[in-house]
């Protein structure tokens, strides 16, 4: 068996708002109702009632884009009104920006140093 991750599922109580936020903020390019296709993984909202309209433990699980153009995704983000949860900031292993979508998920870009 060779199982590899391939897509995720965000249930959301408000999934139109929540799908055209991702779209405009990171797949601008994206069109139809089907799957975000976000460099070959998809990205699946779907209405749930069964869970808060807001995610109340975030840093649970974040979603983690690498990057190789750190500044100009930065940008975008930005372009597209992202506040960061906390500075953007150098560390030992990459740059790294943490930000929040309308539900409260945790998102990162990450461009990890040449040496890791």
């Amino acid at each position: 068996m060779n199982a590899r991750p391939g897509s995720i599922l965000l249930g959301s109580r408000r999934p139109a708002e929540l799908r055209d936020w991702y779209r405009n903020t990171l797949a601008p390019d994206h069109e139809g109702n089907g799957p975000i296709d976000l460099g070959g993984f998809l990205l699946v909202i779907d209405q749930r009632d069964d869970v808060d309209p807001k995610n109340t433990q975030p840093g649970r699980m974040i979603l983690n884009f690498h990057v190789d153009d750190f500044d100009a995704v930065e940008a975008q983000l930005q372009a597209a009104g992202v506040a960061w949860l906390t500075p953007v900031a150098d560390r030992p292993s990459g740059r790294f920006g943490t930000f929040a979508d309308p539900d409260g998920n945790y998102l990162q870009i990450i461009q990890f140093s040449q040496d890791t």
